[in-house]
């Protein structure tokens, strides 16, 4: 495949664009690339555009590089497209958190499930159905790489609209070079398999030449009392397999923590940490924007993302291996079937090959299958235009459930909606509460 077409969705996400910008130019092979632009901001759009001229340059490539703010005719002819979007924005995330925390609902990221990660992806929904008309009509067999939160909902709502989706995140990966870090073993010398679901996959094999390394993990948690106040270091202890997220997302899709302010303390869990990197991102497009204005310099580090790993792999056949998530067709056989899930996944020229894993763990597959619970019935909701199905994927969420009556839960969804309105689904955006 000589020249690829690949379009970014969301560009105007321009912190992360530069990341994967300059990562995909980082190829040789892919120098040349046609990169098209898209996001529904002209301003962003521009900034993102200048942004992926000034990256080139830097990487002594010459990318043929468009902005369109007609996501169909970005799309026309595209080999793969890496969707970053993010509907409704830093006043969304707010309201994500505020709205709950006044029936003292507590959150940390809110993007993956939850009240937060349930209406991100209601929100997400209407344009995830728009973006597979489009490439239905001009880019059918385009690889879709999809960065965008709530990823398990989001893959599995796509799963029958496109023909090609991979959703990607990088938590194993920071999972495993945390690990390694902890037990002093380099990352290159480590062996491991995570599975699971996004956000809440398993170590299952962590391993140096046939050494068992979570052997080392405890001797580390022994000597160092301050791992013991980390959620995850809570979760290994308990359930036996280290998680792969990060404490403050792990927190929130668990029933038996954000409830108690004893355990918030002893586990120094950042309650609405989210909001506050919501802001940051808001600052850091500001100081992007004012340095492509004046002429100042800009950051061209990689960030080892998979999107462009992929697209590298299937335009010249080098062999890879990545975490993706994708539809449970037999991989994961304690999880059900259909469900989107998180495995290991062999690239090469002919694409993206997941990897059987058989059954997790009993225990880790039950807590995964709370998870799943969530997002089947926010998936079900907007397939089925069902608005009592958004009430019930919040009564069966461990956090939500384990915080608000039946009542509050009904109330606080009738809220959110109205929050959201018309970026919600049109058949849910009806007000159920008695």
């Amino acid at each position: 495949m000589r020249n690829p077409k690949i379009v970014l969705i969301g560009a105007g996400s321009v912190v992360f664009t530069q990341g994967l910008l300059a990562d995909l130019l980082a190829y040789p092979e892919l120098r040349e690339a046609r990169i098209a632009l898209h996001d529904i901001d002209a301003e962003r759009l521009r900034v993102a555009e200048t942004v992926a001229h000034r990256i080139a340059a830097a990487r002594g490539a010459r990318p043929a590089v468009t902005a369109d703010l007609d996501r169909r005719a970005a799309l026309d002819g595209a080999d793969f497209v890496i969707n970053i979007i993010q509907v409704g924005g830093h006043d969304a995330t707010v309201a994500d958190f505020e709205i709950p925390a006044r029936y003292g609902l507590r959150q940390t990221i809110a993007d993956t499930i939850g009240v937060g990660g349930i209406f991100r992806a209601l929100r997400t929904f209407p344009v995830l159905d728009a973006l597979a008309a489009d490439m239905a009509a001009v880019c059918p067999d385009a690889l879709l790489l999809n960065y965008t939160n709530p990823m398990a909902m989001n893959v599995w709502y796509l799963s029958g609209k496109v023909r090609n989706v991979v959703g990607l995140c990088h938590s194993v990966y920071w999972t495993m070079r945390g690990l390694a870090d902890l037990v002093a073993v380099p990352y290159e010398e480590v062996a491991y398999l995570a599975a699971g679901v996004n956000h809440q996959a398993w170590v299952l094999r962590f391993e140096r030449d046939g050494e068992n390394l979570y052997d080392r993990l405890d001797d580390a948690i022994a000597r160092d009392p301050e791992l013991r106040r980390r959620v995850r270091v809570e979760m290994y202890r308990r359930l036996g397999h280290y998680p792969t997220e990060t404490s403050e997302h792990s927190a929130e899709y668990l029933p038996w923590l954000l409830r108690h302010d004893d355990e918030i303390d002893r586990l120094r869990i950042p309650v609405g940490e989210y909001v506050r990197i919501s802001e940051e991102n808001v600052r850091e497009y500001k100081r992007t924007r004012d340095a492509v204005r004046h002429g100042g310099d800009l950051p061209v580090e990689g960030t080892g993302e998979y999107a462009p790993q992929i697209i590298h792999s299937v335009v010249t056949g080098t062999p890879r291996v990545v975490y993706g998530n994708v539809v449970n067709d037999g991989l994961i056989a304690n999880l059900p079937p259909g469900c989107v899930v998180e495995v290991p996944c062999a690239v090469d020229a002919t694409g993206v090959l997941p990897t059987r894993i058989g059954a997790l763990p009993p225990q880790c597959a039950a807590l995964n299958r709370a998870y799943v619970n969530v997002n089947e019935l926010t998936v079900r909701a907007a397939l089925e235009g069902r608005p009592e199905h958004v009430r019930h994927a919040m009564m069966v969420d461990p956090n939500t459930s384990a915080t608000l009556s039946l009542e509050e839960i009904w109330r606080l969804c009738d809220d959110l909606t109205r929050a959201h309105g018309d970026l919600l689904p049109e058949a849910l955006r009806a007000t159920l509460a008695g």
